[in-house]
């Protein structure tokens, strides 16, 4: 009972079951073989990299790079030994290198500017819309011809601008060398040609001569061609008129013109909306005008007393005595001194051939002011005497002119 296990002790285990902690040993010859093998791994990455970098090729750009940095080596600032002083101052390079020239040509530098000027004139584009200008023919096509106009490409004109009218023998009109003034009507296209016309040209003087001779009271003969509803038709220098049936003498059978010669003066000219009106009324009315003279004391019939004035029958012709002209006095109506029917004398103050117009004065044949409503019948049996004293007087006017 009382005896004891000895080997109570011995059979003691820790509490826990704890294993107890192993040391891992590497050696000095284990380590050198880790480090090559690092490094063998490193040298071969490097190698990659090496065999993937791009090649770089050089070219002629960048050896004239390197012949420019070898030729301003001298010149640069930071490869010479500089004090502070010297890098406060300006640079002068006429201190440097001498051998150092700026080259200087005149093309680059010298500006002459009546060169200049010459040259954009000579480039400067020829033939504005609108233009006459004088030219050549120097290429005959089907369909058109080329004319030398001095530019810097020839002008071309369609074949139905060549003339008016229907041309039937073309390239036996227009010749090689043939001189003639065409009218620019087309600006440049890109190729810097101009379209011009000689037709366009031939009616622009026609328009101007219409209009110089309308405004002198000029008749002309005209060929009747043809006829309408309103009236008849005809040319005139290329342009196309017309005369309306109220403007006939005997507009009943106006188809029987045609063909037949009339004479006419003008009665409306405008270029713009290209309107030519004819009147034989107006040419037999302006043969009447032209045989009366400024000064002159003719005789007539009142046709008609309105607020204005009064008209005064020239035979075949009216005469407009305006309120104005009719007495140098002060008049509250102009039925107190004329009426409708009435035989009275005026001067011819006025002739506008272009209107078919005349303009009478009672005015310059009173002695004192109001004369003319006070005593009109000593004035009309006295005017043929006064009228010779205001003759002066419209000779100095038609001086004036």
């Amino acid at each position: 009972m009382g005896a004891s296990n000895k080997n109570a002790q011995d059979n003691i285990q820790p509490k826990g079951n704890k294993k107890p902690l192993q040391v891992l040993h590497i050696s000095k010859k284990d380590s050198q073989e880790i480090n090559n093998e690092e490094k063998s791994s490193q040298e071969d990455l490097k190698k990659e990299n090496i065999a993937i970098k791009p090649q770089i090729i050089k070219d002629n750009s960048v050896k004239e790079i390197k012949d420019i940095n070898e030729k301003t080596k001298d010149f640069d600032i930071s490869q010479q030994d500089l004090t502070q002083q010297d890098l406060n101052r300006p640079l002068n390079f006429s201190e440097q290198n001498t051998d150092f020239q700026l080259e200087r040509t005149v093309d680059e530098f010298d500006f002459d500017e009546s060169a200049f000027l010459e040259a954009l004139n000579a480039n400067e584009p020829i033939g504005a819309t609108g233009e006459t200008i004088s030219g050549k023919v120097i290429a005959i096509e089907s369909d058109g011809l080329y004319v030398d106009i001095g530019g810097k490409a020839p002008g071309y004109m369609p074949k139905k601008e060549c003339g008016l009218g229907v041309i039937t023998n073309f390239k036996e009109k227009f010749s090689i060398g043939l001189e003639m003034e065409v009218l620019v009507i087309k600006e440049q296209n890109a190729d810097g040609m101009v379209t011009v016309s000689a037709r366009a040209l031939i009616l622009r003087q026609s328009w101007e001569k219409v209009s110089s001779s309308a405004k002198n009271g000029e008749l002309i003969n005209v060929l009747i061609n043809g006829f309408n509803r309103g009236g008849l038709t005809c040319d005139v220098d290329g342009l196309r008129g017309f005369i309306p049936r109220s403007q006939l003498e005997d507009g009943q059978d106006y188809q029987s013109f045609v063909g037949k010669n009339l004479k006419v003066a003008f009665l409306e000219v405008n270029p713009e909306s290209r309107k030519l009106v004819l009147s034989e009324k107006k040419a037999s009315l302006v043969s009447k005008l032209t045989s009366l003279e400024l000064g002159q004391l003719i005789e007539g019939e009142v046709l008609a007393v309105k607020p204005y004035g009064l008209f005064v029958d020239l035979g075949g012709a009216s005469g407009l005595l305006h309120q104005s002209s009719l007495t140098n006095g002060s008049i509250r109506s102009l039925r107190e001194v004329f009426r409708e029917g009435e035989i009275i004398k005026a001067l011819i103050s006025e002739i506008d051939l272009e209107k078919g117009r005349v303009g009478l004065n009672t005015a310059l044949l009173e002695n004192s002011a109001g004369e003319l409503i006070i005593d009109k019948q000593k004035v009309m049996q006295e005017a043929t005497e006064r009228a010779l004293k205001t003759k002066a007087l419209f000779d100095k006017k038609e001086q004036d002119k």
